[in-house]
């Protein structure tokens, strides 16, 4: 399972041998931003490639995960599904 950060993939699968594959698990934190910062604050520093402090964005929540069934004997992969909640919040500090 790989992660940077970004955006869930939709390849999960199983491998021949038994191995849950999926490129990119996704994000946890809010939907509305650049890894989870403030967008003006990561534009603005790559752009200006002058070193800044980045703020927590605020927002829409998103969680994301996989949810792995395992054969406890042989330790392989039975099943791999893709999960992702995203939950509207009047405010989230």
């Amino acid at each position: 399972m790989g992660t940077h950060t970004h955006v869930q993939t939709a390849d999960e699968q199983i491998l021949p041998a038994g191995t849950a594959y999926i490129s990119d698990v996704g994000m946890t934190g809010p939907s509305d931003s650049v890894i989870g910062m403030e967008s003006s604050d990561v534009i603005h520093r790559f752009l200006t490639q002058i070193p800044s402090k980045f703020r927590v964005a605020k927002g829409t929540p998103i969680f994301s995960a996989v949810v792995l069934d395992l054969d406890e004997e042989s330790g392989t992969a039975k099943g791999i599904t893709r999960l992702q909640l995203r939950e509207e919040w009047e405010s989230v500090p």
